[in-house]
């Protein structure tokens, strides 16, 4: 069996590998549908997010409106807060799914998609807990330990993929992803261009991150480029997954 954790910043193209990976065989693990999951009426996440964010974050439907709750935790400075309730509970149910995974198949290949395996401080515990080592601030500047910090992780992966690509490249597929196709005005294009740099600015840069990862694939060109990328890693997890 064998554990791997994909990741890269906003617009690297990382779920386009996980496709890629998914196509050959790999079982893809994606946080973000994880973490909708969890955020739906019901569930303990989304009560807590209503408690500690307001009514103002739910939709007349009773839904949460993520849009308004990106806005507050983006723009007002409260990631963190957000980050704190929803990543335990994100990381145990990815926990539990890929345990079950396991039992079917003890050769298997686990791919979880996120975003934020190297921010997030939080391990695999139940909702609400930490373990005691994550209460301490993260060693993210550049000259601070990089074993400390791929110890970090490697409680829950055993391999890491990091996806890069240009910043500029990256900000173009977030606004062509949040217009979706439909004309954009110039006005509209740039307060996309800004959210998307504020976003990055709080996400490690990737050339941190590569030297935290034990493979890099690169997605600043054409599909084919990571398609073959992937194509020739793909033998190598599943020899490690053996």
């Amino acid at each position: 069996m064998l554990r791997v954790g994909l990741t890269g910043g906003l617009g690297s193209g990382k779920s386009t590998a996980a496709r890629l990976f998914a196509a050959l065989g790999a079982n893809v693990l994606q946080s973000d549908a994880i973490g909708r999951e969890l955020m739906e009426p019901g569930q303990t996440v989304y009560a807590a997010i209503v408690d500690h964010f307001g009514k103002d974050v739910v939709q007349p439907d009773g839904r949460l409106d993520r849009a308004a709750l990106a806005k507050i935790a983006f723009d007002k400075g409260r990631v963190e807060e957000l980050n704190a309730i929803v990543h335990p509970a994100v990381i145990a149910r990815q926990a539990e799914l890929t345990e079950a995974i396991f039992q079917q198949d003890p050769r298997a290949v686990v791919v979880v998609e996120s975003a934020l395996i190297f921010e997030t401080k939080y391990g695999e515990t139940k909702y609400g807990e930490t373990k005691p080592s994550e209460t301490k601030p993260r060693e993210t500047k550049h000259g601070d330990s990089q074993a400390t910090e791929r110890a970090r992780w490697h409680n829950r992966f055993d391999r890491i993929i990091l996806v890069t690509a240009p910043e500029e490249v990256k900000i173009a597929r977030f606004v062509a992803r949040s217009v979706a196709g439909e004309p954009i005005t110039a006005e509209r294009r740039e307060t996309l261009e800004a959210e998307a740099r504020l976003r990055l600015a709080q996400q490690i840069p990737d050339q941190q991150k590569s030297g935290l990862s034990d493979y890099v694939l690169t997605n600043g060109g054409p599909l084919t480029e990571l398609e073959w990328q992937v194509d020739q890693l793909w033998p190598i997890l599943k020899a490690a997954a053996g």
